[in-house]
């Protein structure tokens, strides 16, 4: 039986595009700035849910693998001023019809493709997708909503415990805090209990005010109004925001481990929802912040078109060259789930990071005539943030993925300046967790790349007085 496209009530407004690429977040822009580089002259169309998008800018190589860039957020047309070639409808999608290569939007539009490239990004899971008192933070509107949403509230309980989660707990400031955690320790999405140990006094403190050079991505809220499905975080959202209660004065942090969210209570004229947690406890608070990941955002994609294959995590499923299941059809970013053998130091995890560099190579990949090689950025898993005030760079297997626990760790603690994690198995470094300003990147990057046997200099390797640099000279 022959798949039933929606097609707006409006008047079709037929297009034809060589390359088509929907979503305006970091994937999706990168992919669309690069065909006109590949493929200068040819058609470029670009589908945006919002009338803003995230371009990055001023890229700076810090290692191979690790770049410092900055993020604007810039009104969608100012793509199609840039690049004559390309045209940017801002506009919802709303079916795909991968047999006859056509895309239909809300507006009426009827687009013929060549190639298209899906990178519509992610949503948020919530605990509570119709509750009032219940948010999620995943683009600037709902960065907008929860600072009104603090300034009026006395406590908040977060759950998760990734990147957002831990930002949240440590930025805002003026109410009470209930972190709910299904882990034995804190921000464990991205670091081991050591390092969340090294953590804490700074959890304890909250956040220091001081000058520094940002290596990386800086955000600006624009004063439009308000748009919908606007285009994931990256971080430094709160950067230029000043998200503060005024109940209290000292900060009031209450982490509970090993605990999930049993079942949202309706609230009283003491709490407007109270929170029941399985460990038994209950809370009653003004705002829940539910921060428990995302995932990928593509049903509109595969409603019709069984030939789109979604991987059991629920992104579309892509190969080596970025390539779906579907002729024609690429994906990248949070849409897509790597589904090729991947390289044995790198992982995918839905960052901004990984996002940009899947959009940069898909654009490579649908203007190639034929197969291209892989990108070196997917030789290594490699991520650059800011956790608790402290650099925070990740590098490989940091946490021992997919090493099954056979493996060992050294560690050099400096409590409040630095904490270093080197992942070995069979005298050779798998993966490392570098915080503060440790300068030691580009040589963990190295010694995984290179599998060099270091079981003579295990002893040395994190000795601060010692240059191991002179060992490889």
């Amino acid at each position: 039986m022959a798949a039933i496209h929606k097609q707006d009530e409006h008047t079709e407004k037929e297009m034809a595009t060589m390359f088509l690429v929907i979503g305006g977040g970091i994937a999706g822009v990168s992919c669309a700035e690069m065909l006109p580089f590949h493929c200068p002259g040819e058609r470029v169309t670009l589908i945006t849910a919002s009338p803003l998008i995230k371009t990055v800018t001023n890229v700076v190589p810090c290692t191979k693998t690790l770049f410092q860039f900055d993020v604007e957020e810039r009104p969608a047309e100012t793509l199609s001023e840039e690049h004559a070639d390309m045209t940017v409808l801002h506009d919802t999608v709303v079916s795909l019809d991968t047999a006859n290569h056509r895309v239909f939007t809300q507006l009426g539009h009827c687009i013929s493709y060549q190639k298209l490239c899906i990178c519509s990004g992610g949503q948020p899971k919530l605990i509570s997708e119709d509750n009032p008192h219940v948010i999620g933070i995943r683009d600037l509107d709902s960065v907008k909503m929860f600072q009104e949403r603090v300034s009026q509230s006395r406590r908040l309980v977060v759950i998760g415990n990734g990147g957002i989660a831990s930002e949240v707990v440590y930025e805002v400031e003026g109410v009470e805090m209930i972190w709910v955690v299904k882990d034995n320790h804190i921000s464990a999405t991205f670091v081991d209990p050591g390092a969340a140990q090294f953590f804490q006094s700074s959890l304890a403190k909250g956040k220091v005010e001081k000058e520094q050079v940002s290596k990386r991505m800086k955000y600006t809220v624009s004063s439009e109004g308000p748009h919908k499905g606007g285009a994931a975080l990256g971080p430094d959202w709160h950067g230029s925001l000043y998200i503060r209660g005024s109940h209290i004065d000292k900060r009031n942090v209450t982490v509970e481990y090993n605990s999930e969210v049993k079942c949202l209570r309706e609230g009283d004229e003491t709490w407007p929802v109270y929170v029941e947690l399985t460990n038994g406890k209950t809370y009653g608070c003004d705002l829940v912040v539910s921060a428990t990941g995302v995932t990928p955002n593509v049903s509109v994609f595969t409603a019709g078109n069984p030939d789109l294959e979604t991987a059991p995590d629920g992104g579309l499923k892509v190969d080596a060259m970025m390539q779906t299941t579907s002729q024609d059809v690429l994906a990248a970013g949070d849409a897509c789930t790597a589904s090729w053998e991947p390289a044995p130091h790198w992982f995918q995890m839905r960052l901004w990071r990984q996002a940009w560099q899947m959009g940069g190579f898909a654009a490579r990949c649908m203007s190639a005539k034929e197969d291209v090689l892989q990108d070196f950025c997917f030789e290594l898993f490699s991520h650059v943030t800011q956790f608790y005030g402290y650099k925070v760079v990740l590098l490989g297997l940091y946490n021992g993925q997919t090493l099954k626990g056979e493996y060992e760790i050294l560690v050099r603690v400096t409590p409040g300046v630095e904490y270093v994690k080197l992942v070995m198995k069979d005298g050779r470094m798998q993966g490392a967790v570098l915080i503060g300003e440790t300068d030691l990147e580009e040589m963990c990057e190295n010694l995984i790349l290179d599998q060099l046997d270091l079981t003579d200099l295990q002893e040395h390797i994190l000795d601060p007085d010692i240059d191991i640099d002179d060992y490889f000279d």
